[in-house]
């Protein structure tokens, strides 16, 4: 299951944001040893200050993760669930 987490900084994680690249570092860590395998993170400049693309095994894994992500305090997210194409080809086989 792919997600992508739009990140915007709370004001904890603005006056902390030097420690901004470390904290990444030991999510990431921190979601490997679950089974979850980032494939991008990304800072960025604009509407969010950050971009995370993550597979997880299954949704219940994917949402532990987000929930694990905000209960630092560091950052909200916006959370999109994305398919590929097949996922989205199943998904629209079932329409009626």
């Amino acid at each position: 299951k792919t997600f992508i987490l739009l990140i915007k900084f709370t004001a904890q994680g603005t006056t902390s944001i030097k420690q901004s690249p470390a904290r990444s570092e030991a999510f990431t860590k921190h979601l490997k040893s679950v089974g979850i395998k980032v494939k991008g993170l990304y800072w960025t400049f604009g509407r969010y200050d950050g971009v995370l693309i993550f597979d997880a095994p299954d949704e219940e894994a994917g949402h532990a993760a987000i929930l694990a992500l905000a209960h630092a305090g560091n950052v909200q997210t916006q959370t999109l669930r994305a398919y590929d194409r097949s996922g989205i080809e199943s998904l629209l086989a079932n329409l009626t």
